[in-house]
């Protein structure tokens, strides 16, 4: 028998881990909708950052601090295929695709050559752990609500807008002056450090780093987007500010997880969860198509 209150007692785990993913998602909607660039990059990035801060952590180091090194070597990584991409011209997709496939050698050197690093929240202090969700929570939609703000800050700046001028018209940016490439580079720096960073948050919460901790990371934050997006055309149908659609991205990565949390509460066999996740993307981005039919 399904219990009702099993179900009720997962969500506020669902919602810790689905803040989470939506920072994630952040760093991913800057290439993806920002720059309009595939960037695959960030399975790898994601490891890493969670290898940095674990490996950083159980060395003494302070929790925030080792939060922003994870987020600068994630930069460095997106700066390493922002260069691939524009200097040598192989296409951002595969230039992602690269670096990803050799991050999974790089994160086992961070790591000590070891596949998985435990940091115990007990040993170690962390900003957040699965032992005090509530805490956790709290802590996640503090951190989330200033990124956002970042963001729409930057954005709003002559750089923001040259790298979102960038994105929309390629062709036209370049005719008023803005170097595209340098835009290009600074975008994939930007994406992929928010990307390291939550897996920094990611490997403190469960507490340990694992090399494929982000193994299928770019399908979760693409369907926290496209569920937040569509999440927010229903409630806004005639369009929203760019500040609201950052938001509407953090709680598609909430959405995403309760859905999984349901499907799990279903009993459905944990290998078939990315079976699970390849369908909902599909409906979410069917959604806006099948409206348009019945329109």
């Amino acid at each position: 028998m399904l219990s009702l209150s099993n179900l009720i007692g997962r969500v506020p785990g669902g919602v810790a881990q689905g803040i989470i993913w939506g920072v994630m998602a952040l760093g991913i909607y800057i290439t993806f909708r920002v720059l309009k660039e595939s960037d695959l990059t960030v399975d790898g990035s994601f490891a890493t950052g969670g290898a940095v801060a674990v490996m950083l952590i159980t060395a003494g180091v302070n929790s925030w601090i080792a939060l922003l090194v994870a987020f600068a070597v994630g930069v460095i990584v997106g700066i390493c295929t922002g260069l691939i991409h524009t200097v040598l011209g192989i296409p951002a997709i595969l230039s992602g695709i690269l670096v990803q496939f050799g991050l999974y050698s790089i994160n086992l050197h961070i790591m000590g050559m070891v596949a998985n690093v435990s940091c115990s929240p007990v040993k170690n202090h962390v900003l957040i752990t699965m032992r005090n969700i509530p805490m956790a929570i709290g802590v996640g939609f503090g951190f989330a609500a200033v990124l956002i703000i970042i963001m729409y800050w930057y954005f709003g700046t002559e750089q923001g807008c040259a790298i979102r001028a960038t994105g929309n018209n390629e062709h036209m940016a370049l005719a008023q002056g803005i170097n595209v490439s340098n835009m290009k580079v600074i975008g994939f720096a930007l994406g992929n450090g928010l990307v390291a960073m939550a897996g920094g948050l990611m490997a403190q919460y469960q507490g340990f780093a694992d090399v494929s901790m982000g193994r299928g990371a770019v399908v979760i934050g693409l369907a926290a987007i496209i569920i937040g997006e569509v999440l927010s055309e229903l409630i806004f149908p005639k369009g929203c500010s760019f500040y609201t659609r950052l938001t509407f991205v953090v709680i598609g990565g909430i959405v995403y997880y309760l859905i999984m949390i349901f499907v799990l509460w279903l009993r459905v066999d944990s290998n078939d969860l990315k079976l699970a996740t390849a369908i909902i993307v599909m409906l979410a981005l069917a959604i806006p198509n099948l409206r348009k039919g019945l329109k």
